[in-house]
């Protein structure tokens, strides 16, 4: 029997928890299924660029963890990519650290869209 899965710490959710193709209904799509710690450790490794070891300790597993975490993750990712298939984004073994702000990537998503409506953007 398998050991269970410890809890991997996240900063927190992301708050689009679907990606699809455009113009494709969601009915007529396939999905690959994400866990919040695979999204964690593709934002900290690719988006943020922090080598394995130093995602290794922000998420509290260990770096060979990570390499699996990741590897699993870009290959869904990809599939999704290559097939056209929908990404859905949920639950996973997760404990989300406390006292954290929105990551900065949202607030910039989050203050473009504000500028959007009130019609500040050309």
């Amino acid at each position: 029997m398998p050991r269970p899965i410890s809890p991997r710490e996240i900063e927190e959710p992301p708050e689009a928890t679907w990606f699809k193709p455009t113009g494709i209904p969601m009915r007529e799509l396939e999905e690959v299924v994400l866990t919040f710690d695979e999204i964690e450790a593709v934002r900290l490794a690719d988006a943020e660029g922090l080598y394995q070891e130093e995602v290794a300790e922000r998420m509290k597993v260990s770096r060979p963890t990570v390499g699996r975490i990741l590897a699993s993750a870009r290959r869904k990712i990809a599939e999704a990519l290559v097939c056209g298939k929908a990404i859905r984004m949920e639950g996973g073994a997760i404990h989300i650290r406390a006292g954290k702000g929105s990551r900065p990537c949202c607030r910039r998503r989050k203050l473009f869209s504000n500028e959007a409506e009130k019609g500040d953007t050309p």
